[in-house]
């Protein structure tokens, strides 16, 4: 072999491809972009040469010292490595192989890599989740959101008002015990109650049903309003576990619907209201206006519906069962539910058992008790049978005596204590049933026409104690205890017997009008005045003529002419005033100043002239007739007139005119009063054509007025009552007096009979035919004349004769036998217009057919 002709160097290997060349896409950016289409293909690899990335841990071949020798293959790398930091590190790492890209990881991931930021790149799944850097952004983000919602919300949501229906009110009716209820007004039946009228007890089986940590917890029950809340939102439901206080905010400021909204301002109207109000005002409010059933809002108000008492009445195992009933008030009555009677049982024995756990109720006791049955639901009719006519006439006497206006006492909440006495209102009520409406008949077509109104005084106070106004206020509206348009008939008359003992009155002849004083009862006898004839000629019932009648046999028989000519010579006016003091209205209908005054055309209620004969029952002292004892709204009373007695007529007027009506029960019209079995005064009467028959009278201790009336139930015309309870006519001594006597006798039941303390003055008697006349002429001379009672004057039978007044035109003179004239010709009240130039003619005004009858009442 020959020798070389210079050295030859070693063949080179070709340059290493970088990384770019043997990549044909490039990674930045993390996009894919081909950079040459021929670096697509790999670069063929020189097998002789020596890939350094093939053995990354072989020693040296990385980590070669600075000062190595220069070899070929040094000086391949370092071309190699040169080439590679010029395509910058990826190229740098691709060139490397896998292996190289292993170790290169490796050192990044070691303390101060130089690719930390390539490595946080996730791909795939590791993508959703977050990482714990966005995990706690995300809580601190809605923790911002959830605090700024909170204040947003405490400052824009205020305290409202009260809505309408939780402050809505019945006003509550009572007996004068303030126990037993009337009635209750108004579409809401709540009565709200201070707390400490709501036993502890009471209050311990509430808080045990519904709340047992209500004194110690916050306002709001976070956990269960967000559940309820998330509940509303998915459409999951109705859902409960809210506190008492936020119950209260939903019944007394909001409502009962369900949305996000309302469960957004009852959180934090709650929070606000437990800054302002003590934890005892929330309880107060929340028992005023939970809903129990029953149409029951409020525990005072379930308390009656289910119990029938105050709720400081209610025992514990009571109160148990009411607060129980506020989980389900309908369902868990188990009156009207007996089927769920179980349900019912399980909540009331959960109550009782939680009162125990919370130290409220021994063991003992809880062991002892047994379940409470509620009393039968009552049908919602407030105001059926006298309920109504009760309302009424209590309504009436608070705005006329202006104790309250009628606009306030509508806004309700008014707990009214009345004067009247359940069992005198009993004894009333069954009373007319038994004497009249159970002797009415569908087969009479008058006793369609029947109608009956009551009413009975206290005259020791005043205190109106029994009420009848009608068969049923539902059914018949109108007030019969209280209207004003029917004639009071001869029950007047006493008034002006009392007027004219109580001034002294002196006959035309210059007799003092006395009980034995006698008059001239003959029929259609002209009443005469000082100067003459003054046109007037009243008919005795049936026109009986009776001739010279003393004034007490007068009112036994109630004769018409007698108590004209007295009328006159009392004074029509003083007769009028009298009449007022003793208790009828000034304003009453017809209380015309003219002698037909004495026949009774007024149209006093049933309540007037009661109260009028009780002032004549106390010896002639007067008091107002009262209704209410007390009214009272939260707590707070309102202040209710006096009614002092005042002495309007002299007790020995008043007594004589006593002494005179008793001889009418003991043997006059009105003898069917004696089945009350004590001593009683009254007077019957009747008006005009039979369209009421009246019976007042009195005890010394009771004053009651029954009246009989006739209206046509369609167009409310008053009608005549014959035929009316199978009888031919109606009169006072029949029905009315019947239904007195048994009234009084069951109202006084259980009480001594008392005989009355009379300082009566009789007067002295007279002959049967008194001579001192002040005319010698007949015709012209005055008779003093009684009325006829015909009808009153016998038992109640039909056949009795009838008082009725008849009156006549006359000249300047009466004729001694005066012809008659049509007595349905006459104007109401039984005057006729006279042309006599002394005495201007009495007339009493016609009132229209539905009001009033047509000319002068009977007896």
């Amino acid at each position: 072999m020959g020798q070389l002709s210079a050295v030859e160097e070693p063949p080179r290997h070709e340059p290493r491809a970088t990384a770019e060349q043997r990549r044909p896409w490039s990674a930045g950016q993390r996009g894919l972009v081909p950079r040459d289409p021929s670096a697509a293909e790999p670069a063929p690899k020189n097998p002789d040469a020596t890939d350094g990335a093939d053995a990354p841990d072989t020693p040296g071949a990385l980590d070669a010292p600075d000062d190595a020798p220069d070899t070929p293959d040094a000086d391949a790398r370092a071309t190699s490595q040169a080439s590679e930091a010029s395509q910058g590190p990826e190229a740098s790492q691709a060139s490397q192989g896998p292996e190289a890209s292993e170790a290169s990881q490796e050192a990044d991931d070691a303390p101060g890599g130089k690719k930390r930021a390539a490595r946080r790149k996730r791909t795939g799944w590791r993508r959703a989740v977050p990482t714990w850097r966005m995990a706690l952004g995300g809580v601190l983000l809605l923790a911002l959101l959830l605090v700024g919602g909170f204040l947003v919300g405490y400052q824009l949501v205020d305290i409202p008002a009260a809505n309408a229906a939780a402050t809505a009110q019945s006003n509550v009716y009572l007996y004068a015990d303030g126990k037993k209820v009337i009635a209750r007004d108004g579409e809401i039946n709540r009565e709200k109650v201070p707390l400490d009228r709501i036993p502890r007890n009471i209050r311990h089986a509430v808080l045990a049903a519904e709340d047992r940590d209500f004194y110690s917890e916050d306002a709001i029950d976070v956990k269960a309003t967000l559940r309820a809340g998330w509940k509303t939102l998915t459409g999951g439901g109705r859902q409960g576990g809210s506190t008492i206080t936020q119950q209260y905010v939903k019944n007394y400021y909001l409502g009962q619907e369900q949305t996000v909204v309302r469960k957004a301002k009852e959180f934090f109207i709650s929070i606000k209201l437990d800054r302002e109000q003590s934890k005892d005002e929330i309880l107060e409010g929340y028992l005023n206006t939970s809903y129990f059933g029953r149409n029951a809002y409020g525990i005072q108000a379930a308390s009656h519906a289910y119990y029938g008492k105050d709720v400081e009445d209610l025992k514990i195992g009571e109160g148990a069962y009411l607060a129980s009933l506020l989980n389900a008030p309908s369902n868990y009555d188990v009156v009207v539910h007996p089927e769920n009677k179980k349900a019912a049982l399980a909540r009331w024995n959960y109550v009782l058992d939680g009162m125990v756990k919370e130290g409220w109720l021994s063991r003992s006791d809880r062991k002892a008790m047994t379940f409470p049955v509620p009393v039968k639901a009552e049908p919602p009719t407030a105001l059926s049978g006298q309920r109504g006519y009760i309302v009424q006439a209590v309504e009436d006497y608070l705005t006329s005596n202006k104790i309250i206006d009628a606009d306030t006492l509508a806004t309700g909440g008014y707990r009214i204590v009345t004067t009247l006495r359940k069992d005198k209102q009993d004894a009333l009520v069954e009373a007319v049933q038994d004497n009249v409406l159970s002797k009415t008949s569908d087969e009479r077509d008058a006793d369609r026409n029947v109608r009956a109104g009551g009413a009975s005084v206290d005259p020791a106070d005043g205190h109106v104690v029994a009420l009848y106004g009608g068969v049923d206020y539902t059914r018949q509206y109108v007030n019969n205890a209280t209207r004003r348009d029917y004639q009071v008939g001869s029950t007047f008359k006493p008034f002006v017997l009392a007027a004219a003992l109580a001034h002294g009155s002196k006959t035309q002849g210059g007799r003092a009008i006395t009980p034995n004083t006698r008059y001239d009862g003959t029929n259609e006898r002209t009443v005469q005045s000082s100067t003459g004839s003054t046109g007037y000629s009243p008919a005795n019932e049936d026109d009986v003529d009776y001739g010279s009648i003393t004034v007490r046999e007068a009112t036994d028989k109630s004769v018409n002419a007698v108590y004209a000519q007295m009328a006159q010579d009392v004074g029509p006016e003083r007769v009028r005033d009298t009449a007022v003091a003793l208790g009828i209205p000034k304003t009453t209908p017809d209380l015309t100043a003219t002698p037909s005054i004495a026949l009774g055309p007024a149209t006093a209620s049933v309540l007037d002239m009661a109260s009028a004969y009780a002032t004549l029952a106390d010896h002639g002292r007067q008091r107002p007739h009262s209704l209410v004892v007390k009214i009272s709204k939260n707590g707070t009373d309102l202040a209710l007139p006096t009614h002092k007695a005042r002495q309007v007529i002299s007790r020995e007027a008043a007594d004589t005119t006593t002494s005179v009506l008793l001889s009418v029960v003991e043997g006059g019209t009105a003898t069917a009063a004696q089945s009350a079995g004590r001593p009683a005064a009254g007077k019957t009467g009747t008006a005009e054509e039979d369209r009421a028959a009246w019976f007042a009278g009195y005890t010394p201790d009771l004053a009651t007025v029954i009246a009989v009336m006739g209206q046509d139930p369609d167009t409310g015309i008053q009608k005549p009552l014959y035929g009316a309870l199978g009888l031919p006519r109606m009169n006072g001594g029949g029905a009315p007096a019947q239904t007195w006597g048994a009234y009084t006798r069951a109202a006084l039941e259980g009480s001594d009979a008392q005989d009355f303390e009379l300082e009566a003055d009789e007067g002295p008697e007279e002959p049967e035919q008194d001579e001192d006349t002040e005319e010698s002429d007949p015709s012209k001379r005055p008779r003093d004349t009684e009325e006829a009672g015909g009808r009153d004057s016998a038992s109640p039978g039909a056949t009795s004769p009838r008082d009725r007044t008849g009156a006549k035109p006359s000249g300047t003179a009466a004729p001694a036998d005066p012809p008659r004239t049509p007595r349905d010709d006459a104007p109401a009240g039984g005057a006729t217009a006279s042309p006599a130039a002394k005495q201007p003619p009495e007339n009493t005004p016609a009132k229209p057919a539905a009001a009033t009858p047509e000319g002068t009442p009977g007896p």
